[in-house]
């Protein structure tokens, strides 16, 4: 069920969804937290999409925001998404225009789930500072995507720059397979100290940066890292890891398929899909705690990239 609200206001909207909990039965029980979603105009339905999906494993409300504060016109149009429209959640979509879009924070503030966690996520363009920001200060954790950026390398040091604790990116979420299957590795024979290692992606891929960055801080080893032209939206293509016996590698050679080859060992091939938006999302999800080693790795590449590394 879809209820629009055209040229409303933020408390009509908070009055429309508890008059639609008081008719249709929809009720806030059960979910879990407030997903802020701060969309580009005619790009919102791509993110709600995902946000559905995620939340089968996290039960939410869902706000999606998009603004334009050049429009001559003040304006507010809503709509209230519950039901099969909504997946597991309750989804409302506000578009602000004109002096109503300058206040961002005064838009969601009624409309949030109360003694709920707020989590924002910015899923193109980030803000310097997401902490700084008026939703950012709402939320305990904040939600970034560098890759999505006209400039991802700009981004993901802009994102170094203002990290604080709660503060996350899916260049990271989306090594986790990628640190997952590199750690199996090196728990199977031979049991040799890695000596140096490789990354190879795309061109300004922040994910590429940031696992140079991870095996460097945890290995304390020299990692170099190099550009393949091969496909500019693969992200990661490959990572060789140095032992006296060989090189250990895990190479993407197909978007959903990966090959691992070790010394003295067959080659086996792995499933390694870049992952969507809808697996990093519930990924992320699932703590609301700081990721702690996410902020010791962006630290790190931010350091490797000002040394040159």
């Amino acid at each position: 069920m879809i209820i629009d609200l055209p040229d409303t206001t933020a408390s009509a909207v908070s009055k429309s969804l508890v008059r639609i909990r008081d008719e249709a039965g929809a009720v806030a029980l059960g979910r879990v937290l407030t997903l802020i979603i701060v969309s580009e105009r005619g790009e919102e339905e791509e993110v709600i999409a995902a946000a559905n999906e995620a939340s089968r494993e996290h039960p939410m409300r869902i706000i999606v925001l998009s603004t334009d504060v050049q429009a001559e016109t003040p304006r507010l149009d809503a709509e209230i998404r519950v039901g099969g429209d909504a997946g597991a959640s309750e989804v409302i979509v506000l578009r602000a225009y004109g002096e109503p879009a300058r206040d961002e924070r005064g838009l969601v503030t009624g409309l949030l789930l109360p003694d709920a966690p707020v989590v924002a996520w910015w899923p193109k363009e980030c803000p310097d500072g997401v902490c700084e920001t008026p939703l950012g200060t709402l939320a305990q954790r904040r939600i970034t995507d560098s890759a999505a950026s006209n400039d991802p390398a700009g981004a993901l040091l802009r994102v170094a720059d203002g990290y604080r604790p709660g503060n996350t990116d899916f260049a990271w979420t989306r090594l986790t397979q990628w640190r997952a299957q590199l750690a199996a590795a090196l728990d199977q024979p031979p049991y040799e100290t890695i000596t140096s290692a490789e990354v190879e992606g795309a061109p300004d891929s922040p994910s590429t940066t940031l696992l140079a960055a991870w095996l460097r801080l945890q290995l304390g080893i020299p990692v170099s890292v190099s550009v393949a032209d091969r496909d500019p939206a693969s992200g990661l293509h490959r990572v060789v890891l140095h032992r006296p016996s060989g090189p250990t590698t895990l190479a993407r050679l197909e978007p959903a398929l990966a090959t691992l080859t070790q010394p003295g060992q067959p080659e086996h091939e792995i499933s390694l899909p870049r992952r969507g938006l809808r697996e990093c999302l519930a990924e992320e999800l699932r703590r609301l705690d700081p990721d702690d080693v996410f902020g010791a790795v962006l630290s790190a590449a931010r350091e490797g990239t000002a040394t040159g590394q």
